[in-house]
């Protein structure tokens, strides 16, 4: 896990994002356990609170349950939640794209081409 200290996002929401990343792509599996609060602090050399937040968050989004006395384990996913969660990660990325797009001055067609090229591409 990589945490970055100035990017401006707070770390306990950078855990919960790179752990729901895990969870909706299948790397963590339904009914997996998290790793213990405890530890992952230890590893990540972070608050205990931090990381409880970190939990906490992706319980309030179902992604994950505590189990008493066992940790936090991946909750079984509905897929068409999975999907939309990455529609939506889709168009934020699009959107993220078309600002930067505007920023650099390139036209609808232009990014549009960008696109399609980048669609072609076999390693993508």
């Amino acid at each position: 896990m990589i945490l970055l200290q100035n990017s401006g996002e707070p770390i306990y929401r950078q855990i919960a994002d790179q752990l729901k990343e895990d969870i909706l792509t299948g790397k963590l599996k339904q009914g997996e356990y998290l790793p213990s609060i405890r530890s992952l602090a230890k590893d990540l050399k972070i608050s205990v609170i931090t990381t409880m937040k970190a939990y906490e968050l992706l319980e309030a989004e179902g992604l994950v349950c505590a189990a008493q006395g066992k940790g936090f384990l991946v909750n079984a996913q509905d897929s068409e939640m999975l999907k939309e969660q990455h529609i939506r990660r889709v168009e934020s990325s699009l959107l993220e794209a078309i600002s930067a797009a505007k920023i650099a001055g390139m036209t609808d067609g232009e990014l549009e081409e960008m696109l399609r090229t980048l669609l072609t591409m076999e390693d993508v």
